[in-house]
């Protein structure tokens, strides 16, 4: 089947692909995996940017992979980390069917350390804009118990009301937005959603998540299938969690009894790739309320191959992404430090491939680098990188296919491993 469907509350995988050469990879390790729905299409604007794709490009990649060998299984088309009207319009001209709202815009982190004068302050500022005419928050929020389930109760005090008021509810006005120019563009065919808060400074805790739903629903989202909140912990780029595994443990609980209170809807785990150490966590504890969205991880299974394949050329590609590493790490949350960089060894051969593809900080400079590489590098020969990577993977199709195949089936086995 070559038309993106919705995938409603089924539990989910989203294989992100910058080069639109990864869908043969991902289609052999999801095959072996019937519990999970894929979804082969799934670029944020974002990305489409930084490697010059255009949603018809994102979506043109995925159909034609699968027309070649002649799917039949359903699948779903995520357009990510949508922020304005005029992306919802783009990729739903192209055929997306999954929208991926991101309302962090709309955030406000610095209610995570205002006083209580400060945030009083901060919400008569919001009621005076209308977000919250004719309806009482107080009411509604304040003095009620919220049984979410398996014994699990919820109340806010005062404090913790104010304070997510002001630290989202400008979000989910500017999500209800979205979501309207969503129904719109859809022009009557069936679509879903999924909301992101998972880019902000602080987590979000139970009760904020409850607020975030709450309000998504009061303001009139409608099929929302998914929900990104930010976990404790860290969930870096391309690389394991970082964290207590206990307390996340205790944490996703809570927000999975949520999203079961106030959806259903099934919770979204962004920079999900290589997670493996909580993934049989995630998998036990959300079970099939789950999506899982990965990106960055295929590129570097892509950069595998070159590095086995054409090392002179990867070496160019390592020594170039070196030189741009403090520049384009700026848009991402991530460990590795420019002194992690300095220390990498130039890569030569076999010997280093594990380095850069294996260990936190060459996994991290090639990820953050990948737009810099696939729109301005230059090889010494004058020929783009983007031209000679993409020659590669065609000439070794059957053995990207294997490396991509053989690092989600670890992916998903560790996620029915819990």
């Amino acid at each position: 089947m070559t038309t993106p469907q919705i995938l409603g509350l089924k539990k989910s995988f989203g294989f992100g692909d910058r080069l639109g050469l990864a869908t043969p990879g991902h289609l052999a390790a999801v095959r072996q995996f019937p519990d999970f729905a894929p979804i082969f299409a799934q670029q944020s604007i974002r990305e489409m940017t930084r490697t010059r794709r255009s949603p018809a490009d994102v979506m043109t990649a995925a159909q034609t992979a699968l027309e070649k060998v002649g799917y039949l299984g359903i699948w779903g088309a995520d357009a990510d980390h949508l922020k304005t009207p005029e992306d919802v319009e783009r990729v739903a001209a192209a055929g997306f069917c999954f929208f991926t709202i991101d309302p962090s815009a709309g955030v406000d982190n610095h209610a995570d350390h205002m006083d209580e004068a400060g945030l009083r302050a901060a919400v008569e500022r919001l009621e005076a804009e209308g977000l919250f005419a004719d309806f009482s928050w107080r009411d509604y929020y304040l003095d009620r118990v919220f049984s979410v389930g398996h014994g699990i109760v919820l109340q806010f005090d005062e404090e913790t009301i104010l304070r997510a008021i002001v630290k989202y509810s400008r979000a989910t006005a500017i999500a209800a937005t979205l979501g309207e120019s969503i129904v719109r563009c859809s022009a009557g065919r069936p679509y879903e959603i999924e909301v992101s808060v998972d880019e902000t400074d602080a987590p979000t805790t139970p009760l904020e998540h409850l607020f975030f739903a709450l309000e998504l629903k009061r303001r009139g989202i409608e099929n929302l299938v998914s929900l990104a909140p930010r976990f404790i912990g860290e969930f870096e780029k391309g690389i394991d969690y970082r964290g207590d595994l206990v307390r996340f443990e205790a944490q996703l609980r809570l927000h999975v009894a949520v999203a079961k209170f106030a959806g259903p809807y099934k919770i979204s785990v962004h920079s999900g790739s290589d997670k493996f150490t909580a993934y049989p966590v995630i998998g036990r504890v959300c079970g099939r309320h789950l999506h899982v969205k990965t990106a960055g991880t295929s590129y570097l299974e892509a950069l595998r191959v070159v590095a086995r394949t054409k090392p002179d050329l990867f070496a160019e590609i390592a020594a170039y992404c070196r030189g741009r590493f403090d520049t384009d790490k700026a848009s991402y949350h991530i460990s590795t430090t420019s002194q992690d960089i300095a220390a990498l060894p130039a890569f030569q051969g076999p010997e280093e491939e594990a380095i850069y593809l294996n260990e936190t900080a060459g996994r991290q400079l090639l990820h953050v680098t990948f737009g810099s590489v696939l729109t301005q590098g230059i090889a010494a020969n004058g020929r783009p990188f983007r031209d000679a990577l993409l020659e590669c993977l065609v000439q070794e199709s059957d053995l990207h296919a294997e490396f991509l195949s053989n690092h989600f089936i670890k992916h998903l086995s560790r996620l029915n491993a819990g």
